[in-house]
């Protein structure tokens, strides 16, 4: 005889273990050994050999053939249809923080190790900051990769950043330590700042969007440094303000 009270609760394990699978493999685009994803979820061999077959199956996996495995090509159509879905939800947010700031404003998602532009409403300036939708830039020289960093615990911001941060201006924070306490002041203040340390002559003020499994994106207002100083308070208080409505919204409240 089955029992049914229990099925439930089995089929929600499984699809913990196969999420924890997915997001092990997150950070390893060169794909990880059976071995190395039980340590990583600390999962039974025996469970990650029959929940990777499944998963591979529906393309979700696949084995390459020195036996390591990695993420398949169903994982991209799907992340590429949920940041579409994305940006349609934000839209009017990003719309009308870009009409009050007059400033170009967008939305960015944390992809691999880097962090990648899925939307932008331009500001109707000729001075203005443009960078093109799909384009990945470093976590820990831009606003909007910060503001994600800060979400997550040191282990895990660890895990992202690369053993040496390397510096793209004279301002880059090429020092882990300084990196990590100043995710500490981003956790407390709610945005996070580039002064002009990703491109000279451009700053940012960034904040992270979550939805009801975490971290979902990051909203950054780009500024041409010449009209940045100033106006910090401004913009802190309205991409913070942007990103809360923004996790509102996406938490369905």
């Amino acid at each position: 005889m089955r029992n049914v009270q229990t099925e439930p609760r089995h089929g929600v394990q499984a699809i913990a273990r196969a999420a924890a699978i997915l997001r092990a493999l997150e950070t390893a685009p060169a794909g990880l050994s059976l071995g190395e994803i039980a340590a990583a979820t600390e999962l039974p061999k025996s469970t990650v050999h029959r929940i990777a077959g499944a998963l591979a199956e529906e393309d979700l996996l696949v084995q390459w053939g020195d036996g390591r495995i990695g993420l398949g090509s169903a994982v991209a159509r799907l992340a590429a249809a949920g940041r579409e879905a994305l940006s349609e939800r934000l839209r009017p947010l990003l719309a009308e923080l870009r009409r009050q700031l007059d400033e170009t404003v967008d939305l960015a998602v944390l992809d691999g190790k880097a962090v990648r532009f899925v939307d932008q409403v331009p500001a109707p300036r000729r001075l203005r900051t443009v960078s093109a939708v799909g384009e990945s830039f470093p976590l820990h020289c831009t606003a909007n990769g910060k503001a994600l960093l800060a979400t997550m615990s040191t282990e895990r911001v660890e895990s992202l950043l690369p053993p040496r941060l390397p510096r793209l201006t004279p301002r880059t924070l090429a020092s882990r330590a300084e990196l990590l306490r100043e995710l500490e002041a981003v956790r407390h203040d709610g945005v996070a700042f580039d002064r002009e340390e990703h491109t000279e002559g451009i700053c940012a003020i960034g904040a992270a969007v979550h939805d009801p499994a975490g971290p979902a994106a990051a909203i950054s207002v780009p500024v041409p440094t010449q009209r940045f100083a100033g106006r910090e308070s401004e913009l802190s208080e309205a991409v913070r303000a942007t990103a809360a409505a923004a996790t509102v919204l996406l938490s369905g409240e």
